[in-house]
Protein backbone atom coordinates (compact mmCIF):
# COMPACT_ATOMS: atom_id res chain seq x y z
CA UNK A 1 0.00 0.00 0.00
CA UNK A 2 1.76 3.12 -0.58
CA UNK A 3 0.76 6.82 -0.30
CA UNK A 4 1.07 9.64 -2.40
CA UNK A 5 3.68 12.39 -1.50
CA UNK A 6 1.80 15.60 -2.36
CA UNK A 7 4.60 18.05 -3.48
CA UNK A 8 2.09 20.64 -4.67
CA UNK A 9 -0.32 20.86 -1.87
CA UNK A 10 2.93 21.50 0.50
CA UNK A 11 4.14 23.68 -1.94
CA UNK A 12 1.37 25.65 -1.51
CA UNK A 13 1.00 25.78 2.28
CA UNK A 14 4.91 26.71 2.58
CA UNK A 15 4.53 29.61 0.14
CA UNK A 16 1.67 31.33 2.18
CA UNK A 17 3.86 30.44 5.58
CA UNK A 18 7.18 32.03 3.22
CA UNK A 19 4.89 34.98 2.57
CA UNK A 20 3.76 35.51 6.03
CA UNK A 21 7.71 35.64 7.11
CA UNK A 22 8.02 38.13 3.86
CA UNK A 23 5.71 40.24 4.97
CA UNK A 24 6.99 40.56 8.58
CA UNK A 25 10.44 40.87 6.79
CA UNK A 26 9.05 44.26 5.03
CA UNK A 27 7.19 45.51 7.98
CA UNK A 28 11.08 44.89 10.79
CA UNK A 29 13.39 46.33 7.83
CA UNK A 30 10.99 49.00 6.06
CA UNK A 31 12.24 47.27 2.62
CA UNK A 32 11.31 45.33 -0.08
CA UNK A 33 13.33 41.14 -0.94
CA UNK A 34 15.14 41.28 -4.26
CA UNK A 35 15.66 38.46 -6.85
CA UNK A 36 17.44 39.13 -10.07
CA UNK A 37 16.99 36.51 -12.66
CA UNK A 38 19.57 36.49 -15.60
CA UNK A 39 18.93 34.50 -18.84
CA UNK A 40 20.74 34.60 -21.89
CA UNK A 41 19.61 32.88 -25.01
CA UNK A 42 16.31 31.10 -25.99
CA UNK A 43 15.97 27.82 -24.33
CA UNK A 44 12.21 27.38 -24.33
CA UNK A 45 12.56 25.11 -20.70
CA UNK A 46 14.60 27.97 -19.39
CA UNK A 47 11.63 30.82 -20.55
CA UNK A 48 8.98 28.32 -18.86
CA UNK A 49 11.15 28.13 -15.72
CA UNK A 50 11.86 31.48 -15.64
CA UNK A 51 8.00 32.63 -16.17
CA UNK A 52 7.12 30.19 -13.34
CA UNK A 53 9.58 31.69 -11.10
CA UNK A 54 8.44 34.89 -11.26
CA UNK A 55 4.96 34.03 -11.11
CA UNK A 56 6.18 32.59 -7.49
CA UNK A 57 7.58 36.10 -6.56
CA UNK A 58 4.51 37.47 -7.58
CA UNK A 59 2.58 35.23 -5.23
CA UNK A 60 5.18 35.32 -1.69
CA UNK A 61 5.54 39.11 -2.39
CA UNK A 62 9.61 39.10 -3.70
CA UNK A 63 10.21 41.85 -6.25
CA UNK A 64 11.49 40.03 -9.03
CA UNK A 65 13.92 41.81 -11.79
CA UNK A 66 14.06 39.54 -14.99
CA UNK A 67 17.14 40.23 -17.01
CA UNK A 68 17.09 38.40 -20.73
CA UNK A 69 19.82 38.99 -22.51
CA UNK A 70 20.35 38.49 -26.57
CA UNK A 71 22.23 34.89 -27.07
CA UNK A 72 25.21 36.38 -28.79
CA UNK A 73 25.76 38.65 -25.44
CA UNK A 74 29.83 38.07 -25.11
CA UNK A 75 31.01 36.67 -21.98
CA UNK A 76 32.64 40.00 -20.37
CA UNK A 77 29.36 41.78 -20.77
CA UNK A 78 27.41 38.98 -19.33
CA UNK A 79 29.68 39.28 -16.60
CA UNK A 80 29.81 43.32 -15.80
CA UNK A 81 26.00 42.87 -15.45
CA UNK A 82 26.31 40.31 -12.74
CA UNK A 83 28.84 42.03 -11.03
CA UNK A 84 26.86 44.88 -10.95
CA UNK A 85 23.68 43.01 -9.41
CA UNK A 86 26.21 41.22 -6.62
CA UNK A 87 27.27 44.88 -5.80
CA UNK A 88 23.47 46.42 -5.94
CA UNK A 89 22.55 46.27 -2.20
CA UNK A 90 18.22 46.02 -3.34
CA UNK A 91 19.03 42.64 -4.78
CA UNK A 92 18.93 39.93 -1.78
CA UNK A 93 19.43 36.58 -4.37
CA UNK A 94 20.69 36.38 -7.99
CA UNK A 95 20.46 33.25 -10.12
CA UNK A 96 22.01 32.49 -13.54
CA UNK A 97 19.28 30.46 -15.53
CA UNK A 98 21.33 27.92 -17.27
CA UNK A 99 22.24 26.52 -19.60
CA UNK A 100 23.68 29.46 -20.99
CA UNK A 101 24.71 29.86 -24.80
CA UNK A 102 27.94 27.41 -25.19
CA UNK A 103 30.75 30.57 -25.61
CA UNK A 104 29.92 31.55 -22.35
CA UNK A 105 31.80 29.56 -19.22
CA UNK A 106 29.07 28.75 -16.90
CA UNK A 107 31.43 28.02 -13.79
CA UNK A 108 32.94 31.57 -14.15
CA UNK A 109 29.41 33.40 -14.69
CA UNK A 110 28.32 31.51 -10.85
CA UNK A 111 31.75 32.40 -9.47
CA UNK A 112 30.71 36.30 -9.66
CA UNK A 113 27.37 35.71 -7.71
CA UNK A 114 28.55 36.31 -4.21
CA UNK A 115 28.03 33.11 -1.31
CA UNK A 116 25.42 35.17 0.07
CA UNK A 117 23.23 36.00 -2.81
CA UNK A 118 23.71 32.51 -3.84
CA UNK A 119 20.05 31.24 -3.90
CA UNK A 120 20.79 28.37 -6.16
CA UNK A 121 23.27 27.33 -3.50
CA UNK A 122 25.44 26.17 -6.41
CA UNK A 123 28.73 28.46 -4.95
CA UNK A 124 31.71 26.24 -3.85
CA UNK A 125 31.46 28.47 -0.35
CA UNK A 126 27.84 26.84 0.23
CA UNK A 127 28.31 23.76 -0.81
CA UNK A 128 31.44 23.24 1.44
CA UNK A 129 28.75 24.44 3.99
CA UNK A 130 26.67 21.95 3.33
CA UNK A 131 29.35 19.11 3.48
CA UNK A 132 30.94 20.39 7.10
CA UNK A 133 27.27 20.43 8.54
CA UNK A 134 27.35 24.40 8.41
CA UNK A 135 24.11 26.56 7.90
CA UNK A 136 24.08 27.11 4.17
CA UNK A 137 22.53 27.95 1.51
CA UNK A 138 21.07 24.81 -0.13
CA UNK A 139 20.16 23.61 -3.81
CA UNK A 140 16.64 23.95 -3.84
CA UNK A 141 15.42 20.46 -5.50
CA UNK A 142 17.63 18.18 -2.45
CA UNK A 143 16.86 21.11 -0.21
CA UNK A 144 12.97 20.75 -1.39
CA UNK A 145 12.65 16.68 -1.15
CA UNK A 146 14.58 16.85 2.49
CA UNK A 147 11.16 19.23 3.41
CA UNK A 148 8.53 16.66 1.69
CA UNK A 149 10.35 13.90 4.46
CA UNK A 150 10.19 15.65 6.88
CA UNK A 151 6.52 16.77 6.13
CA UNK A 152 5.63 13.77 6.02
CA UNK A 153 7.08 12.28 9.23
CA UNK A 154 9.02 9.95 7.17
CA UNK A 155 12.42 8.16 9.53
CA UNK A 156 15.76 9.28 7.56
CA UNK A 157 18.21 8.18 10.75
CA UNK A 158 19.35 5.59 10.80
CA UNK A 159 17.74 3.69 7.42
CA UNK A 160 19.36 3.33 4.42
CA UNK A 161 18.81 5.90 1.40
CA UNK A 162 20.25 5.39 -2.29
CA UNK A 163 20.37 8.60 -4.61
CA UNK A 164 21.13 7.65 -8.57
CA UNK A 165 22.58 10.58 -10.25
CA UNK A 166 25.72 12.52 -9.32
CA UNK A 167 24.96 15.60 -10.12
CA UNK A 168 26.04 18.93 -8.33
CA UNK A 169 22.74 20.05 -8.79
CA UNK A 170 20.92 17.37 -7.21
CA UNK A 171 22.80 14.35 -6.73
CA UNK A 172 25.94 15.56 -4.70
CA UNK A 173 23.76 17.91 -2.27
CA UNK A 174 20.61 15.59 -1.84
CA UNK A 175 23.41 12.68 -0.48
CA UNK A 176 24.71 15.17 2.07
CA UNK A 177 21.69 16.46 3.33
CA UNK A 178 20.99 12.77 3.92
CA UNK A 179 24.10 11.99 5.14
CA UNK A 180 23.77 14.94 7.69
CA UNK A 181 20.13 13.68 8.77
CA UNK A 182 22.12 10.37 9.89
CA UNK A 183 21.37 8.64 6.89
CA UNK A 184 23.63 5.38 5.62
CA UNK A 185 23.64 6.89 2.51
CA UNK A 186 25.16 5.22 -1.50
CA UNK A 187 25.64 7.42 -4.99
CA UNK A 188 24.96 5.58 -7.54
CA UNK A 189 25.69 6.68 -10.84
CA UNK A 190 26.55 5.38 -14.56
CA UNK A 191 29.68 3.30 -13.71
CA UNK A 192 27.94 1.44 -10.38
CA UNK A 193 28.19 -2.00 -10.63
CA UNK A 194 24.91 -4.43 -9.78
CA UNK A 195 22.65 -1.13 -9.74
CA UNK A 196 19.40 -3.18 -9.34
CA UNK A 197 21.45 -4.59 -6.32
CA UNK A 198 22.00 -1.48 -4.95
CA UNK A 199 18.60 -0.08 -5.78
CA UNK A 200 17.33 -2.88 -3.75
CA UNK A 201 18.91 -2.40 -0.61
CA UNK A 202 17.61 1.13 -0.18
CA UNK A 203 15.00 1.99 2.44
CA UNK A 204 14.46 5.81 0.86
CA UNK A 205 15.43 5.89 -2.99
CA UNK A 206 15.94 8.64 -5.01
CA UNK A 207 16.07 9.18 -8.48
CA UNK A 208 17.81 11.49 -10.27
CA UNK A 209 19.33 10.38 -13.59
CA UNK A 210 16.98 12.15 -16.16
CA UNK A 211 16.30 8.95 -18.07
CA UNK A 212 12.42 7.94 -18.78
CA UNK A 213 11.17 5.21 -16.44
CA UNK A 214 14.18 4.09 -16.03
CA UNK A 215 13.43 3.00 -12.30
CA UNK A 216 11.84 -0.26 -12.72
CA UNK A 217 9.44 -2.50 -9.73
CA UNK A 218 12.04 -5.46 -9.72
CA UNK A 219 14.75 -2.48 -8.57
CA UNK A 220 12.90 -1.26 -5.44
CA UNK A 221 12.46 -3.15 -2.10
CA UNK A 222 8.71 -3.68 -0.67
CA UNK A 223 8.00 -0.68 1.88
CA UNK A 224 10.75 1.76 0.50
CA UNK A 225 10.51 5.28 -0.01
CA UNK A 226 10.59 6.53 -3.48
CA UNK A 227 11.41 9.97 -4.51
CA UNK A 228 11.50 10.69 -8.13
CA UNK A 229 13.24 13.65 -9.13
CA UNK A 230 13.06 13.37 -12.99
CA UNK A 231 10.95 15.34 -15.75
CA UNK A 232 11.30 13.28 -18.47
CA UNK A 233 9.12 12.66 -21.54
CA UNK A 234 7.19 9.01 -22.63
CA UNK A 235 7.28 7.68 -25.56
CA UNK A 236 3.76 9.26 -26.27
CA UNK A 237 5.28 12.63 -25.28
CA UNK A 238 3.58 12.74 -21.60
CA UNK A 239 5.63 13.87 -18.61
CA UNK A 240 7.08 11.12 -16.52
CA UNK A 241 9.66 10.56 -14.34
CA UNK A 242 12.84 8.79 -13.58
CA UNK A 243 10.18 5.75 -11.64
CA UNK A 244 8.18 3.44 -13.58
CA UNK A 245 5.37 5.33 -11.41
CA UNK A 246 2.61 2.97 -12.41
CA UNK A 247 4.84 -0.03 -11.62
CA UNK A 248 6.37 0.57 -8.61
CA UNK A 249 3.84 2.48 -6.74
CA UNK A 250 2.10 -0.72 -5.00
CA UNK A 251 5.66 -1.26 -3.76
CA UNK A 252 6.64 1.21 -1.77
CA UNK A 253 5.32 2.73 1.63
CA UNK A 254 5.57 6.99 -0.14
CA UNK A 255 6.60 7.71 -3.75
CA UNK A 256 6.38 10.86 -5.60
CA UNK A 257 4.17 11.58 -8.70
CA UNK A 258 5.25 13.25 -11.70
CA UNK A 259 4.03 15.82 -12.25
CA UNK A 260 3.15 17.42 -8.89
CA UNK A 261 5.87 15.88 -6.58
CA UNK A 262 9.51 17.17 -6.27
CA UNK A 263 8.69 19.91 -9.20
CA UNK A 264 6.39 22.51 -7.21
CA UNK A 265 8.87 22.12 -4.37
CA UNK A 266 11.90 22.87 -6.13
CA UNK A 267 10.65 26.80 -6.87
CA UNK A 268 9.48 27.08 -3.52
CA UNK A 269 12.02 26.47 -1.74
CA UNK A 270 14.03 29.13 -4.37
CA UNK A 271 11.53 31.48 -2.76
CA UNK A 272 12.40 30.12 0.56
CA UNK A 273 16.25 30.69 -0.23
CA UNK A 274 15.68 34.00 -1.42
CA UNK A 275 13.94 35.35 2.15
CA UNK A 276 17.03 33.24 3.58
CA UNK A 277 19.68 34.61 2.15
CA UNK A 278 17.97 38.39 2.53
CA UNK A 279 17.75 37.62 6.30
CA UNK A 280 21.18 36.11 6.35
CA UNK A 281 22.35 39.46 4.77
CA UNK A 282 20.87 41.76 7.09
CA UNK A 283 22.49 39.40 10.07
CA UNK A 284 25.95 40.08 8.80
Amino acid sequence: MHALIDGKGLAAQMRSEIKQRIDEYKLKYGREIGLAVVMAGNNAASQVYVRNKIKACGEVGIKSQNYCYPEDIPQSELAKHIKALADDDNVDGILVQLPLPPHINADEMLRLIPAQKDVDGFSAENVGKLCTGKESIVACTPNGVMEMLRHYNIEISGKHAVVVGRSNIVGKPMAMLLLNANATVTVCHSRTKNLRGECLNADILVAAIGKAKFITADMVKQGAVVIDVGMNRDENGKLCGDVDFENVRDKCSYITPVPGGVGPMTITMLMHNTLQAAVLRRKL
